[in-house]
Formats: C-alpha cells, structure tokens, sequence
C-alpha cells in the first residue's frame, strides 16, 4: 500500500498492519528520505485519512482472526473442504496465511474410503488444483474434489508430520500438528462416565476461573465449562465442571465428562470417540495449568 498525503508536512501508510507517518515536506537530509515518526503526530490523528486507515487496519485484524478460526473449525472437526473453495480464497493474504502449511488429505481418488496422501498445503496452481509437499519433500498437485485437515489424534503419521516440519522450518498459521493431544488409554471404560486426572484446580474466584474458560474460547453454561466438539459427524459435548460462585469465595474446577449433542445423555468413556476425548482433555489441562499457585511454587 502506498503513502498518502495527511496535509501538507506528513504522509501516511499502513505497515505490517500499523499507521505510520513520515516526514513530506522539503528535501530531507540525504540517508533520511521519508523517514518515519515513531508515533503518529497530533495533528494529524484525527484527519479522514488517519482515521480511514485505522479503520481499514482493525477490519484486516477481524478478517485475518475470521479465516484463522474458519480454518481452525476445519480442522478440528475434520470437515471436508471443496478444493475449488481453497483455491478461491488462496489469492486472499489472511486465508493464505491461515491456510499455508496446514497438513491436508485429499479424498480416495476411486471414490472409496481411503483417504490419499497427507501433505502440507503449500500453494494453488493456475487450475486450481492445490500443491502440498508430502513426507519425502516431493511437492504433487492435488486435485482430488474434496480435502479434509485432519484433527492431529486422526493422523496416523503425527510424528513424522512433527519431525519434517522441524527439520524443513514449516510453520503453521493455524496449530495442527504441534496441537496438544490425548489418547484414551487401552481399555478405559468399565462402566466410567468421566475423569478426575484434572479435577480440583484451585482459582482465587469463580471470576478468575470463568476468565480463563472464556479466554481459551470456552463457554461458560450454568456451573460447567463446556466445548462442543464434532467428532466423525456426530456433536459432543465436554464438560468441565465448577464451583458454584454464591457459595464459595474461591473456585474448583470439576471432573470432566462428556455428553451427546443436546447434553441430556452422558456418554459412558467407551463411547467417547478419539477427537472429543482429546479435545475434552485439553481443555480440562488447560483449565488446570491457569490454576492458583502461591510464590513458592505451592498450589
């Protein structure tokens, strides 16, 4: 984006998503052509094109967050993608952004249930089929109808995935395979219906707690803690319970547990499939990391 005048004595432009002003009036002193002010002078933050560009860089923050989640939701739930659909938005930055390196597999080219290939998406061609960089550092062409971003607990190869991200600098807009994950251990289930392995982490009040349930994207719905989840098509519901805050000064978190879609039925632990296992238990570690703890380490 180029500079645009803001009076007589100063330019304006947004950079790397800031306002910036810089000096436009006579010749500068040679090595200081344009140079620019640290912070916006005071009379000019109020004219149209200061305000106009402020405005343009808060809606390209709101987009960019907007793809960010869109892609997120993707691949959290494993949702099929229409390829045509990627290779539309690609040209836009924040859906590049979002977009680039996410680890993607293409439907069974015969139509069955075989997945194809996993691969880091990493560029759309002239047609419209996509590029993606496989585990042997090949870059294929993809033109498979449909893709999914797998949740990282369904990609049997996470660990390489890991590995080759590491030693080839990817780095990915949205986190997909460095995503914390949880396995339910083998045989898990005996009649069980939740998990206390994060249950009884201490906050100074049930406002602390809910800050930090609602700061990590998490709802808050009566005494509970929840996320809802899409696991193989079917909506599950995680959550975490907590204290009441009318009779308690301080705040526990609850033992986890998770529940169809409209939350009337709790899910015995067998039932409970590897992408809301998975999900459940991050959100109920992450709720446990934010806990109290005092100046010697004590919780």
């Amino acid at each position: 984006m180029g500079w645009l005048a803001a009076g007589d004595t100063y330019e304006v432009a947004l950079v790397d998503g800031r306002v910036v002003a810089r000096s436009a009036s006579g010749p500068p002193p040679a090595g200081q052509e344009g140079k620019r002010v640290r912070a916006l002078p005071a009379e000019i933050r109020d004219r149209p094109e200061v305000v106009e560009l402020q405005r343009f860089a808060e809606w390209l923050d709101r987009h960019a967050a907007e793809c960010a989640a869109q892609v997120g939701n993707w691949m959290v739930s494993s949702l099929p993608v229409p390829t045509a659909l990627l290779a539309r938005v690609w040209p836009d930055e924040a859906w590049r952004a979002a977009l680039r390196d996410i680890v993607i597999v293409g439907d069974s080219p015969d139509g069955g249930d075989t997945p194809g290939e996993a691969g880091f998406l990493r560029d759309v061609d002239d047609s419209g089929a996509l590029r993606v960089v496989n585990l042997d550092g090949e870059t294929v062409r993809l033109a498979a109808r449909t893709v999914t971003m797998p949740h990282p607990v369904l990609l049997p190869d996470l660990e390489e995935l890991r590995t080759f991200a590491a030693e080839s600098g990817v780095v990915q807009g949205v986190e997909q395979i460095h995503r914390a994950t949880w396995r339910k251990p083998a045989g898990t289930g005996g009649g069980g219906d939740r998990v206390t392995t994060f249950a009884d982490a201490e906050y100074r009040s049930w406002f602390h707690l809910s800050s930090r349930a609602t700061s990590l994207g998490y709802k808050i719905s009566g005494s509970s803690i929840v996320d809802r989840i899409r696991d193989a098509g079917r909506v599950i519901t995680a959550t975490v319970g907590m204290s009441d805050p009318y009779t308690e000064d301080k705040a526990w978190t609850g033992s986890l547990s998770w529940s169809d879609g409209d939350g009337h039925r709790c899910l015995p632990l067998t039932e409970v499939g590897p992408v809301a296992w998975s999900e459940g238990m991050r959100m109920a570690a992450a709720l446990h990391a934010g806990r109290t703890v005092t100046t010697d380490g004590t919780e």
